[in-house]
């Protein structure tokens, strides 16, 4: 079912329900919400929706606290453990919540308003609260919470004030000492900042050093005792916070049975308000549901479309009818149509309310959908074959209380053979007594369900005037697929509607040449700009003007304008090797101009080593001329 849901849009629809809920708790009964099998259950939680709907109309926003781990708070106070006073601060704001919640349900109940008199589950505890809001203020135990621990921070006061005074007359006294003109903090003490060479002249101990060691951070001894002091009044403080909370926590683990129910009952009234706010954003009613195997709707809108360009549908199905098989154009809303129809079904089958004008919804054992392409690459299916195996899925499961929806029955396949799989599936249908809605364009289909009085066709509208779909279903009549319509309306020119009419139907009839204005002035695609294949050019073929230059000519290298001597002519890149001034580099053609040729500078059997080759090479080839020297080896110029 899982799979439905998220096909027909039902996952989402959850997806913001839980956006309409405060706490996490009904976040999650939100996101795990599915349609009731059983009538007496589903007709409880739509009447609850339609009064939730109710109290926010009338009533305003309920006060429902997020009480984000708070039964984990109780948990833990149940178990001894001793609490923040932050955590008993958040007790505390919980059972001001509560107040605040049964005053609100208390105006619901005056309106008669049923969803208001859960307000009985909810169990005030006036003294916790109470208890709590003297002893706790600001995320801290107040001073009020004991007059022990009152005696004990005023006393602590006084001594912190002591210090202060006896550092600041130590201070003065001791100037002469002093690295710095003011007191500082070591370790939790209060310190005198003396320059190390008069450690002997102020009577303490040494706390902590400055970085560079010159200066002792001492403690004067006539701080110390009073020091001692404060830290014991700081333990007793202690010991009395941590007594007053424990007290506060073994309170709260008294009433916890009543907390966890304030609780439960919080979490349900924060799901069923999000329901009813839900339905209030929608413009949703509560559905008449029924068993008996029909379905009305009047202007319903799909959920998850803008109500600005939706078209409301009609639809009606049930009684001798228990099949739609639906034609018209491709861009023309068939698949809404029937999605609209299914999610409203699961919708009003999970307790919410539906946004059309009116309902009355069957109740469905399960909804089963074959929509979309569903080709897995992975599973090596094609989009015919992933259709067939989840159709065979639902032949297998189908039943009388079953909703099924098929969208392109037979499609994705040879169409003769495709349209004899899908009239087989239609009995198979049929055969089951089920409620089912078919998308398809085969004209066999349409002419199957005109034979069986259980199955009834419709067509989605399409203005053949201002080529365009009007998105509203027409049940009762079998509609056409308008391929050629719409496709002169995106733009297709006149003579491939020709060329399509003729391979569709043979020929082309006057009323379709007229209604295409097929005889209108023949027009073209218009080409728009492409991007082009750049082919690599031959460089082995030189253009005609480029100079070929030989081993020995004298070139002129651009843009420098040195002068150069070829050793090797150009290669297939069309570089030259040159030596200018003893070093040989590469140069490409294109940057060299003939000054003289070798033809007009050497005699014919010129040896150019005498150029180009080093004096060692010279030596070695002498050599290598009279006979065999081994090892030796004579570098030349690749």
């Amino acid at each position: 079912m899982n799979q439905t849901f998220e096909i027909i849009g039902f996952s989402e629809i959850k997806r913001q329900l839980a956006e309409y809920a405060n706490t996490e708790q009904g976040k999650t009964l939100a996101e795990a919400l599915s349609p009731y099998l059983s009538e007496t259950t589903l007709q409880k939680h739509l009447r609850e929706t339609s009064q939730a709907k109710r109290c926010l109309e009338e009533i305003g926003t309920p006060p429902i606290p997020h009480m984000k781990d708070l039964e984990e708070k109780i948990e833990s106070a149940t178990r001894g453990e001793m609490l923040t006073a932050e955590d008993i601060e958040t007790v505390g704001m919980f059972l001001r919540a509560i107040s605040r919640m049964k005053s609100y349900l208390a105006l619901g109940m005056k309106r008669q308003i049923g969803l208001a008199f859960y307000s009985e589950n909810l169990i005030e505890i006036p003294e916790l609260e109470e208890e709590i809001e003297r002893s706790i203020r600001g995320g801290r135990v107040d001073d009020y919470a004991s007059g022990y621990l009152r005696d004990i921070r005023r006393n602590l006061e006084l001594k912190q004030q002591e210090i202060k005074e006896r550092a600041e007359r130590l201070l003065k006294t001791n100037k002469a000492y002093l690295a710095d003109s003011f007191v500082v903090t070591r370790n939790g003490r209060i310190c005198l900042p003396i320059k190390k060479d008069c450690r002997g002249k102020v009577a303490g101990s040494v706390i902590d050093t400055s970085a560079s060691k010159a200066t002792l951070f001492i403690e004067p001894a006539a701080l110390s005792g009073l020091r001692e002091e404060l830290e014991l009044l700081q333990i007793e403080e202690d010991s009395e916070v941590r007594r007053i909370l424990y007290t506060l926590c073994d309170a709260v683990a008294t009433e916890a049975d009543i907390l966890k129910e304030n609780i439960r009952t919080l979490i349900t009234l924060d799901f069923v308000f999000a329901k009813g706010k839900m339905s209030f954003d929608m413009n949703a009613v509560e559905p008449q549901m029924n068993t008996d195997r029909y379905i009305r709707l009047k202007n319903a809108r799909h959920p998850l479309l803008p109500k600005e360009t939706c078209v409301p549908l009609n639809f009606s199905i049930g009684g001798g009818k228990r099949g739609v098989v639906i034609t018209g154009p491709n861009t023309g809303g068939k698949t809404v149509a029937i999605k609209t129809v299914a999610l409203l079904s699961v919708m009003a089958c999970a307790g919410l309310h539906v946004p059309c004008e009116e309902a009355e919804l069957t109740m469905n054992s399960q909804v089963l959908c074959d929509i979309g392409d569903g080709q897995n690459i992975c599973d090596n299916l094609s989009t015919f074959s992933a259709h067939i195996t989840n159709v065979l899925s639902i032949l297998r499961r189908v039943n009388r209380e079953s909703l099924v929806i098929l969208d392109e029955l037979g499609s994705g396949t040879d169409p003769a053979e495709g349209m004899g799989i899908a009239i087989a599936i239609l009995e198979e249908l049929r055969k089951s007594e089920c409620l089912f809605l078919v998308t398809t364009h085969y004209p066999e289909v349409k002419e199957y369900a005109n034979h069986h009085e259980e199955i009834e066709n419709a067509r989605m509208t399409f203005d053949r005037e201002s080529l365009k779909p009007l998105y509203r279903l027409e049940i009762g009549k079998a509609g056409d697929s308008c391929a050629l319509y719409i496709a002169k309306r995106l733009g297709i020119p006149n003579e491939m509607l020709k060329t399509a009419a003729m391979a569709a139907y043979e020929t082309v009839s006057t009323q379709l040449a007229a209604e295409l204005d097929l005889n209108a002035p023949a027009q073209k695609l218009e080409k728009e700009p492409a991007p082009r294949i750049e082919k690599r050019q031959n460089l082995t073929t030189l253009p005609w003007n480029t100079p070929k230059f030989e081993r020995g000519d004298s070139v002129t290298v651009l843009p420098d304008e040195k002068i150069g001597i070829v050793i090797k002519p150009a290669d297939d890149m069309g570089n030259v090797l040159v030596q200018i001034q003893k070093e040989k580099v590469l140069v490409n053609q294109k940057r060299l101009k003939l000054k003289v040729a070798a033809t007009e500078l050497y005699p014919e059997d010129y040896d150019f080593s005498i150029i180009f080759d080093t004096v060692e090479n010279r030596k070695a080839r002498h050599q290598m001329s009279k006979h065999h020297v081994p090892d030796l080896m004579i570098e030349t110029e690749e």
